[in-house]
């Protein structure tokens, strides 16, 4: 992987001119790595890492395995088309071994992510079983530690 493109998936703030001081490269080099690389589609988009509990703190995120049976023609991808277009469906990743998909999606409340999941996921044709787990706290995303709450429990000695 490129050191732009390592440096950028650590802190897509940096600036073209603090790009180019760690990578030797001039600031023209660097905007036209950064621009090959987006019209190539290597870099998808940029977004920022958030504290959920402060951000919104009514959010709930649930991780979803799916087992579906994959169609002749189409494989896995027909279904997982189908999956993504729902604007509840955060990501969507094909996988190995127990299940198939791996569905992360975001909703109000926990009753919200339930009727997505009976009426929306479980209904579409060649998905077989669902398993629902939910995100009860997040320490650490992309590399970024979340919550860093210091223990104000005392040590009692015996």
């Amino acid at each position: 992987m490129d050191t732009i493109v390592k440096l950028l998936k650590q802190n897509a703030r940096l600036s073209t001119k603090e790009l180019a001081a760690m990578t030797g490269l001039s600031e023209a080099e660097v905007e036209a790595r950064i621009k090959d690389y987006e019209n190539k589609g290597v870099i998808k988009g940029y977004s920022a890492i958030l504290n959920e509990d402060l951000a919104d703190k009514d959010r709930v995120t649930a991780f979803i395995e799916v087992k579906v049976t994959p169609k002749a023609e189409y494989g896995f991808d027909d279904i997982a088309r189908t999956i993504m277009m729902y604007d509840e469906v955060e990501s969507l990743t094909l996988m190995s071994g127990a299940f198939d998909l791996a569905v992360t999606i975001s909703g109000t409340n926990y009753k919200e992510i339930a009727l997505f999941v009976a009426r929306r996921l479980s209904t579409i044709d060649g998905v077989i079983s669902t398993s629902t787990h939910f995100f009860l706290k997040r320490y650490k995303e992309k590399g970024i530690f979340i919550d860093e709450e210091k223990d104000e429990r005392s040590f009692v000695s015996p």
